[in-house]
C-alpha cells in the first residue's frame, strides 16, 4: 500500500476520511450575548460588522467558496479578510505573505496559534477557512459548509442593496441534497482520489466522482446554473472544484477520464461563473499549483510545479446567456 499524505485520515482499506471539523461555534443574529461577548451558552456567538477576521488561502476550494460568497453578499467591510501563503509545512498555515509573517490583526505567524489559543490540546490538521475572533484570537467555527449558509442567512441584516439569494428558502431540501452529493463524489471525492493509498479505495473514488460530473453535465444542459436560472450556493460549491480541475486535480489527484475543458457543458457553465463578477478575480492559479504540487510530497516528490495548463480559455465566450 503506497504511503498516505495524511495517516491520521486515511483508513485501513487506503481511502481517504477527512476529518471534522473541530471548532463549531456560530455568529448568529440571535446570540444572546451582548456586542463585544463570547458565545453564549448554545455556542452562538453575537453578530458584530468588524469584528470576525476571515482567514482564507487562495490554494484552498474549502476556504475559496467562503471568500466568493463574502464578495457576493457583500460582506467585504464587515469580515475582514486574512490571507495564508499556499506553501504549507510541518507548521501548517503561514501568514508569510503578511509584513514580517504576521497577520497584521490577530499578530500571528501562523493560523495553528489561533488554533491552539482556542483548544490547547488541539492535534488535528489545521484547516482553512477558519473564522477568528479579533477581540479574543479565538477560532469561532472550522466549519465551512455551515459558515458559508451563516453568511447567507444570519450576516443578512449586513448584506449589500440587492446581494442574491444563495440559499432560498424554497429550495433549500433540493438543495441540500444536491450539494450533499456534490461534497461525498466531487467536492471530496477528487482527494479521495488522490490521497488514495490503495487501487480498489482509488477505482471507488474515480467511478464515483466521474459519474457525478456525468449527472450535473445532463442536469446543467437544459438550465444555466445548478437550481435553475439563478447562482446559488451549490453553484459556488460547485465552481471551486472545477476552477481547479485542470490545473492540479486531473493530474495531480489523478481524476484523469476527462479534462474539464474535454466535458463541453461543464466548462462552459465553469467558464460562465469565472466571467461573473465575484467569481474569476478570486482565482489564483498560481497559488493553486504551488499549493497541491508543493506540499504534497507523498504524492508529487520532486516538488516540481507544472507550468500548465494554459489559462486563457477562461475568457472565451460560454454561450450560457
Amino acid at each position: 500500500m503506497a504511503r498516505a499524505q495524511f495517516s491520521a485520515e486515511t483508513s485501513g482499506g487506503g481511502a481517504f476520511v477527512r476529518q471534522p471539523n473541530r471548532f463549531t461555534g456560530r455568529v448568529t443574529a440571535d446570540s444572546t450575548s451582548p456586542p463585544g461577548g463570547g458565545p453564549d451558552e448554545q455556542d452562538r456567538w453575537p453578530l458584530e460588522a468588524g469584528r470576525y477576521r476571515l482567514i482564507w488561502c487562495r490554494a484552498c476550494p474549502w476556504a475559496h467558496r467562503a471568500r466568493i460568497v463574502r464578495g457576493l453578499l457583500g460582506l467585504d467591510d464587515a469580515i475582514s479578510l486574512g490571507t495564508v501563503d499556499p506553501i504549507r509545512d510541518e507548521r501548517g498555515w503561514a501568514f508569510a505573505l503578511d509584513p514580517d509573517g504576521f497577520d497584521p490583526v490577530l499578530g500571528v505567524s501562523f493560523l495553528s496559534e489561533a488554533y491552539l489559543a482556542t483548544d490547547q490540546d488541539y492535534t488535528g490538521r489545521v484547516t482553512v477557512p477558519a473564522l477568528v475572533d479579533t477581540l479574543t484570537g479565538r477560532v469561532v467555527t472550522n466549519d465551512y459548509p455551515q459558515l458559508t449558509l451563516d453568511f447567507s442567512t444570519e450576516w443578512r441584516s449586513l448584506h449589500r442593496a440587492g446581494a442574491p439569494d444563495l440559499y432560498p428558502v424554497g429550495l433549500r431540501p433540493e438543495m441540500d441534497a444536491l450539494m450533499a452529493e456534490i461534497h461525498t463524489d466531487v467536492n471530496n471525492g477528487v482527494y479521495r482520489c488522490g490521497f488514495a493509498t490503495s487501487q480498489q479505495a482509488y477505482d471507488e473514488a474515480f467511478r464515483a466522482l466521474f459519474a457525478r460530473l456525468d449527472a450535473l453535465s445532463e442536469r446543467l444542459s437544459g438550465q444555466r446554473y445548478l437550481m435553475g436560472d439563478a447562482i446559488t450556493e451549490a453553484d459556488v460549491r460547485l465552481f471551486t472544484t472545477l476552477v481547479r480541475f485542470d490545473a492540479a486535480y486531473h493530474g495531480h489527484f489523478k481524476c484523469n477520464r476527462n479534462k474539464l475543458t474535454e466535458m463541453p457543458v461543464l466548462w462552459a457553465y465553469a467558464r460562465d461563473l469565472f466571467q461573473t463578477p465575484g467569481f474569476g478575480e478570486t482565482v489564483d492559479f498560481d497559488h493553486i499549483k504551488r499549493h497541491y504540487y508543493g506540499t504534497h510530497r507523498e504524492i508529487n516528490p520532486s516538488g516540481i510545479v507544472p507550468l500548465g495548463p494554459d489559462e486563457s480559455g477562461w475568457s472565451t465566450p460560454h454561450g450560457r446567456d
